[in-house]
């Protein structure tokens, strides 16, 4: 049994004897500093991871399209919209100014080479042709005279060396004759000397004519032909100015159907004025404009298809136009075989141009992000989703669906396809909404 001592005065006992005293810990000025300068720094480093950079932006998730890399097979082709064209197109116009005396066809009329469209009249064209002519005619007559003249002297030259020749042969046989009766002393020496002297001088006179006769000859050959040249030109010219007058009537050059035909009787026109134009009647080409890039892929010999009326036509590239405007070119296409019947002049073609086989290839579908980066970089996208860095890639073949991935991209990464306008200068964007 424990026996418990009380007080004695009975009051209740103070507790000074068990309270103990504790001495306040307070942490120095130098700990506080360096906590202080401590949480500034994780600061300083959670602003600058976490916080946009000075080359980011943060860009809303529903504003963006994002598409994934992926392993398929490429169809290497162009769709086009063509549009109906005659294959072949000739122009009227007016090779001389006149009035409209008479219209022969409609507009839309199917015309043949050398029919008569339209005649006009022009009273002044009509004078000066005429004193043109008539002036043209008075120089080649003036120039026959002058051929005339020098065959005359040709002809009388001949007749002189003729003559010549005939009196130098009589006196050569003469003074042949007389030589040897003069050895023998039956002709006196006068006579002989005379019959001498005379062979002598006939000899060198029809040699001097001989060769004033080809002197003549040579300057007559050459004003012959001077005068033959110029009647030529003359012909020509005469030619020319009774053309122009030929030429107020209005004739079709070419078969065809005739369009843009719309003169009206009495109506004026001037030289060099568009009156209309003939298609050529039965082919026709397509004529369509293609986007620069593929300037350097699009060739001759090409081949396309288009279906229409439910029947499939081919068609192949006949020409390139390499002149780009706007950023577009323009290719001539022809059909391969016959044309379809219901094709209408004018009327606009779908057609699907194959630029080169399938092939097995690394797809990123196509979008709007290509005209801003020229396939040379684009926005991947984080797999968490909630950001994109800029890479640099290098993109291939591209057709309406796909773009050929060379290098940069791996299967299964995710790129923003949508238009990067508004932060294509940045290198990071933060994708906000996800």
């Amino acid at each position: 049994m424990t026996v418990v001592r009380m007080n004695d005065a009975g009051g209740p006992q103070s507790g000074d004897g068990m309270d103990r005293v504790v001495k306040s810990r307070k942490l120095s000025t130098r700990v506080r500093i360096g906590l202080g300068a401590a949480i500034l720094i994780v600061a300083a480093l959670l602003f600058y991871f976490l916080a946009p950079g000075s080359n980011s932006q943060t860009v809303a998730a529903g504003r963006l399209t994002i598409s994934t890399v992926s392993e398929g097979r490429f169809d290497d082709f162009l769709p086009l919209r063509v549009r109906v064209e005659p294959s072949l197109t000739v122009y009227l116009d007016a090779v001389e100014g006149g009035r409209v005396e008479r219209i022969l066809v409609e507009d839309g009329a199917r015309v043949r080479r050398g029919q008569l469209l339209a005649v006009m009249t022009n009273a002044d064209l009509q004078l000066n042709v005429l004193a043109r002519q008539t002036e043209v005619i008075q120089q080649i007559n003036s120039m026959r005279s002058q051929e005339l003249a020098l065959n005359q002297s040709r002809l009388a030259n001949e007749r002189a060396r003729i003559e010549a020749d005939l009196a130098t042969q009589t006196a050569r046989r003469n003074y042949e004759m007389q030589r040897p009766l003069a050895d023998r002393g039956f002709v006196s020496g006068r006579s002989f000397a005379d019959a001498r002297d005379t062979f002598e001088a006939n000899r060198r006179r029809s040699e001097v004519l001989r060769r004033q006769q080809g002197d003549d000859e040579r300057l007559q050959s050459s004003q012959l032909a001077q005068l033959r040249a110029s009647a030529g030109a003359l012909n020509t010219s005469l030619g020319i100015a009774r053309g122009s007058l030929d030429a107020l009537n209005l004739r079709a050059p070419v078969d065809g159907q005739l369009t843009s035909f719309s003169i009206q009787i009495g109506q004026s026109l001037n030289r060099g004025e568009r009156l209309g134009q003939i298609d050529s009647a039965g082919r026709n080409k397509l004529r369509a404009q293609v986007d620069e890039f593929f300037l350097g892929r699009v060739s001759e010999g090409l081949l396309a298809d288009a279906e229409l009326g439910g029947r499939s036509y081919r068609m192949r590239v006949s020409k390139i136009y390499p002149q780009v405007r706007n950023g577009q070119f323009e290719i001539d296409l022809q059909f391969v075989g016959p044309e379809p019947a219901e094709l209408q002049r004018g009327q606009t073609v779908q057609v699907r141009l194959t630029l080169g086989a399938p092939s097995r290839a690394r797809l990123l579908p196509d979008g709007a992000f290509y005209e801003a980066t020229g396939g040379n970089w684009v926005f991947v996208v984080a797999p968490d989703g909630r950001s994109a860095v800029r890479r640099q890639v290098r993109l291939g073949r591209r057709n309406p669906d796909y773009v050929e991935v060379l290098s940069g991209l791996e299967p299964g990464e995710r790129v923003i396809t949508s238009s990067y306008t508004g932060f294509q200068e940045r290198d990071r964007l933060s994708i906000s909404g996800q």
